[in-house]
């Protein structure tokens, strides 16, 4: 169950993602479009967001997600954040939720910044089979959402 303080964190990052991202630059492409009503409706949209984030439907949150990672950070390449995204709202939301958007397994530094703990920890953690070691090196980013799902039950 997501706390207040949780729900407040990610809806006030999305509403600054989106309008930072894409509001802002749409503003200076077109400085005579009339933007009030998306910038008001950005509010109402974020809260819906953070709600389905972090709500009981995994599917949906997973879905919710992706899309938001797709569009909020477009590119060529797959996207694949720096380790300090994960301390992020939606960072933290989107590793429980839909894992890393664009690998099945990560380094020990990266698995560290999605579970907010040291690459030792990892280390650890792995050790004590309680994350799974990939065959071609690191840990599998399933492993850590199913942490990151036993720690959010407890």
């Amino acid at each position: 169950m997501a706390t207040t303080s949780e729900h407040v964190d990610l809806r006030d990052d999305l509403i600054r993602l989106v309008t930072s991202r894409l509001l802002d630059p749409l503003e200076i492409l077109m400085p005579q479009a009339d933007l009030a009503g998306l910038r008001s409706s950005v509010g109402a949209d974020a809260e819906m967001w953070a709600a389905q984030l972090l709500g009981p439907d995994d599917a949906l949150a997973r879905q919710v997600a992706i899309r938001l990672m797709s569009v909020l950070y477009p590119g060529d390449t797959p996207f694949d954040p720096p380790e300090s995204w994960w301390a992020t709202p939606l960072g933290r939301v989107a590793a429980r939720r839909a894992g890393h958007p664009s690998r099945d397994h990560v380094s020990l530094g990266v698995a560290g910044a999605m579970l907010g703990i040291t690459r030792q920890g990892v280390h650890d953690l792995v050790n004590r089979n309680k994350l799974l070691r990939h065959p071609d090196g690191g840990v599998t980013v399933d492993s850590i959402r199913a942490r990151l799902g036993l720690r959010r039950e407890q």
